[in-house]
């Protein structure tokens, strides 16, 4: 069974054989279809329009969905590959061992946001970013620019504490456990996070950062630690929503997988810790 770790405990040697697996994926171009799939969905979902991946009672399933192949992905290359997670609520700035050179590397440099260190920065010629909004090819990052902060303990403790997945209408201007989560409303957790990263981390094609797989993995388990304090609360919509999946709907690209099917993450990992 996969254990996914935090990243603040994973020994030199697991960090290593993390990143030599995302670099082979890349290498391979699996990686970038990865990137293609989230810039398609991410534009393609709209708040009056059919929504699948984002704002949207999917979007926990989606990306668990999503990571679950991409983790996969990686175990072909490497079966003791498991994807971490980065609990963005502890880990709160920019010289937590995530950012060091011998994992992710760090923020970019003032002028043009260019990543210099690390397994992903551009002298390497090993991370060219291919799926792009722009012309510049290189991983880039602003982390904490302006002055921003990452979601605290508490803000995460407020969300965790709804009791309700998710309401009508369905999309970024619904209360609820979910949209809270995915952050259009309230204190703003997963999309908050994005924007600290910066750089590609802010666009449709986040997952060329490598921190974007360790950033949903935490969304994902906060979901489950939801799910731990809430066994009576279902996912919301059941049956018969427009422009939305439903709890039995089939969900977009892979068209074998429900929001059903992805409710029991123990069938196909576990976390270090519980909630």
């Amino acid at each position: 069974m996969t254990v996914r770790k935090n990243q603040a405990v994973l020994t030199t040697a697991e960090k290593r054989r993390f990143t030599d697996a995302v670099l082979e994926l890349k290498r391979t171009g699996q990686y970038d279809t990865f990137v293609t799939t989230h810039n398609a969905f991410i534009m393609g979902d709209t708040d009056d329009g059919d929504r699948v991946g984002h704002r949207s009672p999917s979007f926990l399933p989606w990306h668990r969905r999503f990571l679950l192949q991409f983790e996969q992905a990686l175990q072909a290359i490497d079966p003791e590959v498991a994807l971490p997670y980065w609990d963005w609520s502890a880990d709160r700035t920019t010289r937590s061992a995530l950012w060091a050179p011998d994992f992710l590397g760090g923020t970019g440099r003032a002028s043009d946001g260019r990543v210099m260190d690390g397994p992903f920065a551009a002298a390497g010629n090993r991370w060219r970013i291919s799926v792009r909004v722009d012309g510049r090819d290189y991983l880039r990052r602003s982390l904490g620019a302006g002055g921003r902060q990452l979601p605290t303990r508490a803000e995460v403790d407020s969300v965790l504490a709804m009791a309700t997945y998710d309401t009508a209408p369905w999309n970024s201007a619904s209360d609820g456990f979910r949209n809270h989560l995915e952050g259009w409303r309230g204190v703003n957790l997963h999309n908050r996070v994005h924007v600290w990263v910066g750089g590609q981390m802010g666009t449709g094609v986040s997952p060329n950062d490598p921190v974007f797989w360790l950033h949903h993995a935490f969304v994902d388990k906060l979901w489950a630690d939801w799910q731990a304090r809430h066994p009576g609360s279902p996912y919301l919509p059941a049956a018969g929503t427009p422009d939305v999946v439903d709890l039995d709907d089939t969900m977009r690209p892979w068209n074998d997988t429900t929001p059903a099917d992805m409710l029991d993450h123990t069938r196909h990992y576990t976390f270090d810790t519980a909630a």
